[in-house]
């Protein structure tokens, strides 16, 4: 069983957008729930093999802030 790590961030156009690191793995919701449900779509397809993998999501928020 292998490990998948999602980088999420928000979309300039709302929703998450989120891509996997060290593989060509790419997609995108427009709520939490949606996204979830994607990538792990997205998962099984890019591997197609019916072994389950354990997938990391990790939240990037960047912001800007003055003091």
């Amino acid at each position: 069983m292998g490990e998948v790590i999602f980088v999420i961030n928000e979309s300039l156009d709302g929703g998450f957008e989120a891509e996997a690191l060290g593989l060509s793995i790419f997609t995108e919701g427009e709520t939490w729930t949606e996204l979830r449900e994607n990538i792990i779509e997205a998962v099984a397809c890019h591997f197609d093999d019916n072994v389950q993998r354990i997938v990391r999501m990790h939240f990037v928020k960047d912001e800007v802030l003055t003091a």
